[in-house]
């Protein structure tokens, strides 16, 4: 999800809800402590430079049971990061502590913004030697034999 996606959809609730990939729901008394503009510099395995820049929200779970955030406080810590720190229209990365600090992407469903899981890749196979899809095998190509000897195909 971009930054102009959540902007959209947060003028529209009357609140905020998050779903964690496992179904849970984040607390509802959660804060967004940061909102910032995250760059990636970096080399892949195949030599080749890249950059990367995500939109950061980063969610903490406050015993602050009082203070709950609303559409329109998170929509003026949005408009005041983009002005600040001069954040353009990215895709949005979303921190939570679970275990650890888990990182997630962003979608919503019509009633809660949805943290999606996240992977890792190789942004360099064609470099490396990865094939981009399994490779098919005909069952039938392979010696039908009653014995499995070495070099027969048959395992």
């Amino acid at each position: 999800m971009k930054l102009s996606e959540i902007k959209n959809k947060l003028n529209k609730l009357d609140k905020i809800a998050f779903q964690l990939p496992n179904g849970e729901l984040v607390p509802n008394h959660f804060h967004v402590t940061e909102v910032g503009k995250v760059t990636k510099h970096f080399i892949d395995c195949g030599g080749t430079v890249r950059n990367e820049k995500v939109v950061n929200f980063q969610l903490w779970n406050a015993n602050d049971y009082d203070h709950r955030l609303h559409p329109e406080k998170l929509l003026s810590i949005i408009e005041l990061s983009e002005r600040i720190l001069g954040i353009e229209d990215l895709d949005i990365e979303v921190e939570y502590q679970g275990n650890t600090i888990g990182k997630f992407g962003l979608d919503f469903d019509g009633k809660n913004f949805l943290l999606t899981n996240k992977q890792t890749d190789c942004l360099a196979k064609d470099k490396c030697g990865i094939p981009s899809e399994k490779p098919k095998v005909k069952l039938s190509e392979f010696n039908n034999g009653s014995s499995c000897t070495p070099g027969s195909g048959c395992c």
